[in-house]
């Protein structure tokens, strides 16, 4: 299923399979079946019917969404060999770890708001018809060490537009991984039929300014005193990509 497909339902049973493990990340096949109110043959069916068609997969007896976002890449950057990836629930402490590394600075405003969403919701990727979430990872080993995430909005007058963030952990920054998050994400949601991507930024975060900047961002509007940083007062500035 792709992530910017609503998705649809044949029975109920399906539907409550499929938004237990939307809501959850994961799930197993013995809480499915009490989740569902039908015999386990008819469980079987339903949930061979909702893997038919993209919207669950399963390794080893645990459900997750199924969203086509893209393949796995490998690229050669001055920290080593980095992976990137769409992100998966195993990924949910990494992120959280990143994030946090990130917004530490507390410069990033919106960074920490999906970090705190991610920690309320308890999952990586949501994709139901109110709401899209997807990330991309970039590890090095094991270590999640950056990410993008896309805010997909379902409501029809702005589904073509999409919020980005991304962020690398401090030990790897200037190594090339933020430049190949930011064109992945940027890569993925151009080829989903979206127009513009946008992002605000405190006044007072000149390093992630410069850096859309030189990406091609251009700053849309200013909102004046928006945030509360430390005892101040800073200006957001709102910045977007068009394609």
């Amino acid at each position: 299923m792709r992530a910017t497909e609503r998705p649809t339902f044949e029975s109920e049973a399906s539907k409550l399979i499929y938004e237990y493990v939307e809501r959850h990340g994961t799930a197993k096949r013995n809480v499915l079946l009490d989740v569902a109110p039908v015999s386990s043959d008819e469980f079987q069916s339903e949930l061979d019917r909702l893997k038919s068609r993209g919207y669950l997969e399963e390794d080893g007896g645990t459900l997750q969404l199924a969203l086509d976002v893209g393949a796995i890449e490998e690229h050669e950057t001055d920290a080593g060999i980095v992976t990137i990836r769409p992100g998966r629930q195993r990924d949910f402490e990494g992120l959280i770890d990143a994030i946090r590394d990130v917004t530490s600075e507390e410069t990033y405003v919106v960074a920490e708001t999906i970090a705190e969403q991610l920690l309320y919701d308890e999952a990586v990727t949501r994709h139901n018809r109110v709401e899209s979430r997807v990330f991309f990872v970039a590890t090095l080993g094991e270590e999640v060490v950056g990410w993008t995430h896309l805010d997909l909005p379902q409501v029809s007058r702005i589904r073509e537009t999409a919020q980005q963030t991304v962020g690398v952990k401090e030990d790897y920054r200037g190594s090339g991984i933020g430049s190949l998050l930011l064109r992945r994400g940027l890569d993925w949601a151009e080829a989903n039929g979206f127009r513009k991507v946008y992002n605000s930024v405190p006044m007072t975060n000149d390093r992630a300014l410069e850096f859309l900047g030189d990406h091609g961002w251009e700053t849309e509007a200013i909102r004046r005193d928006h945030y509360t940083i430390g005892d101040e007062h800073v200006d957001e500035v709102m910045m977007a990509y068009r394609f």
